[in-house]
């Protein structure tokens, strides 16, 4: 896998050319690509999102795009990887694809101490607001109650796969405004907490970040 370093560049810029690189590639015949960028501000929705999970937008740009998922946020201080991975290379399907790049998202994080969490339903990251370096395992939640009560995400996941091929990817969220993320519903979810490393105590650079999440994302999908 080829690792490009982007920059900071707009979204719809590097939507395009994801999309423009997937359409073009040949069965085997092009070896894959993970893409790392940092984005100005804007929110995109999902293919499915709902208009209504998108509170007070403001002077933010609000685009569409066709991954799956609600609705979320991209902004500097928010480290985004984008694999551009061939699925029949890695003999996998997308449930085992999805899983891989939570655990690379698992492994930057342990890195930092931080210990990272899946949601049942609700791909992503997230970590105990109140203890987000214990090592506890996450109780499943008794029926009829909050999944999030007590979690902060702090990686959103959200793909796209045609022709067998993955495009669209993962945010890590490194030291951000994170005001853009109570005028929307993130993720479609109301009330979700979203956090970065920074607030959690947690002071590295966007570029160290970025480094890590690409070596863990390199490994488990290779």
């Amino acid at each position: 896998m080829q690792t490009r370093w982007l920059g900071r560049r707009p979204h719809a810029e590097v939507d395009a050319a994801m999309r423009a690189f997937t359409a073009a590639r040949r069965a085997g015949d092009d070896d894959d690509e993970l893409w790392i960028v940092e984005h100005d501000p804007v929110y995109t929705l999902g293919v499915g999102g709902r208009d209504a999970h998108v509170l007070a937008p403001g002077d933010i740009p609000v685009v569409r795009t066709d991954r799956g998922g609600q609705v979320t946020y991209h902004g500097p201080g928010q480290v985004v990887a984008y694999p551009l991975v061939d699925l029949r290379r890695l003999g996998i399907f997308v449930k085992e694809y999805v899983f891989r790049v939570e655990q690379a998202v698992l492994d930057a994080l342990a890195g930092w101490g931080v210990t990272g969490h899946r949601v049942r339903s609700a791909p992503g990251i997230y970590v105990r607001l109140d203890d987000p370096f214990g090592h506890a395992m996450l109780a499943p939640p008794p029926p009829g109650t909050d999944p999030f009560a007590g979690l902060g995400k702090i990686a959103a996941l959200g793909i796209k796969v045609g022709n067998h091929c993955t495009y669209h990817g993962v945010a890590l969220n490194v030291a951000m405004d994170l005001g853009p993320f109570d005028r929307i519903d993130p993720c479609g979810y109301r009330g979700l907490r979203t956090v970065d490393l920074r607030s959690l105590g947690v002071d590295v650079r966007w570029d160290e970040a970025a480094q890590a999440l690409a070596a863990a994302l390199a490994r488990r999908l290779a």
